[in-house]
């Protein structure tokens, strides 16, 4: 499952980011990591962009790069 398979209101976690170099650089520098909570908020009437929630803020994000964030729908928290 990616970014672009939720609905709005639906939130999954990052589990992987795919991509050229360049693009996945860009991802991780605005926060796009691994384990990191992502909520889809909307899109634009076309379906292209994405608007997202990571950490707190909202980011656009084009729906060919949201395809290249891999989601875990199901985070256990870990114990010590």
């Amino acid at each position: 499952m990616n970014i672009s398979d939720l609905k709005p209101g639906q939130e999954g976690f990052i589990d992987t980011v795919f991509g050229n170099e360049k693009l996945a650089k860009r991802l991780l520098a605005l926060g796009c990591i691994e384990g990191t909570k992502i909520t889809l908020k909307t899109s634009a009437p076309f379906g292209d962009p994405l608007i997202i929630k990571v950490r707190g803020f909202n980011l656009a994000i084009r729906k060919k790069d949201a395809q290249n964030i891999k989601l875990k729908m199901n985070v256990q928290a870990k114990t010590a």
